[in-house]
């Protein structure tokens, strides 16, 4: 079948193995000092690795390639946590990153993709929730990190039993009480389709096959290209076999409720 995955430039690639410890998949591997894509059916293509790697060795491409095969990566993931399998990238003294990418962080991925949950009830509870600058307007409702729908994990706890938010990027920014009307009490994701080149519908049907979602509300702008992501997450509800509550809430460009 022909699909998006992804495609290294062994020229480029320095072999630091940034790239294969931030594929969740286990489809990336160093062999001979150069990463490389070991598996097909193990990329989904979502491009997890394309952030990490500081030579800019790795892009997305369509072309045949086997399907992904969703089942054998959950196996492979188990067999990991228990240690029957090692980690896939696994550099050697000769292949450590050179003086110009030694402040990229250590093996596990970049910092920004730890994740962290914020209980903001318990916060507000006990008069704890951070203010503003200048102590006016409303506290964050933002309850985990990261919140970017192509670098939060699938299999990240705090999806068990959420409320979703599928946001795009420019909600926030239109909405003035975006915080307050939309995001309390929700796991917020968001991301943009016409700047984000991949296909969003796998990533959230691999998020609500894998979790107990309750619900889903997917928050966008008034413009076309932001149809995208409503498709997106529409051919995710469906790929998931789950029947979920959800709706659809679109923005208009001078911050206006248009539909819900």
């Amino acid at each position: 079948m022909k699909r998006k995955i992804v495609e290294i430039d062994e020229g480029k690639c320095n072999g630091c193995g940034l790239c294969a410890n931030a594929c969740h998949e286990g489809a990336i591997a160093i062999v001979d000092g150069k990463a490389r894509l070991v598996k097909d059916d193990y990329c989904d293509g979502m491009g997890d690795c394309l952030p990490e790697c500081p030579a800019g060795a790795i892009r997305i491409v369509e072309r045949e390639a086997a399907a992904y095969d969703a089942e054998a990566v959950e196996k492979l993931k188990v067999e990991k946590l228990k240690g029957i399998v090692p980690a896939m990238a696994e550099p050697s003294p000769a292949q450590s990153p050179s003086p110009s990418t030694r402040h990229m962080p250590p093996p596990g991925g970049c910092p920004g993709k730890a994740m962290r949950t914020f209980d903001r009830a318990a916060s507000a509870a006990a008069g704890g929730a951070p203010s503003p600058a200048g102590g006016a307007g409303e506290p964050s409702q933002l309850a985990q990190w990261p919140c970017q729908i192509r670098l939060v994990p699938a299999t990240a706890p705090f999806f068990e039993g959420a409320k979703l938010l599928i946001a795009a990027d420019c909600t926030a920014y239109a909405y003035a009480t975006f915080h307050r009307d939309f995001m309390r009490g929700k796991v917020t994701i968001v991301g943009c389709p016409k700047l984000d080149p991949v296909d969003y519908s796998e990533k959230l049907a691999e998020i609500i096959r894998a979790n107990d979602i309750r619900s889903v509300t997917i928050v966008r702008m008034e413009v076309p290209c932001c149809g995208g992501l409503e498709m997106a997450a529409k051919k995710a509800l469906q790929a998931s076999g789950k029947f979920i509550p959800w709706q659809v809430v679109t923005i208009s460009l001078d911050g206006r409720i248009l539909e819900s």
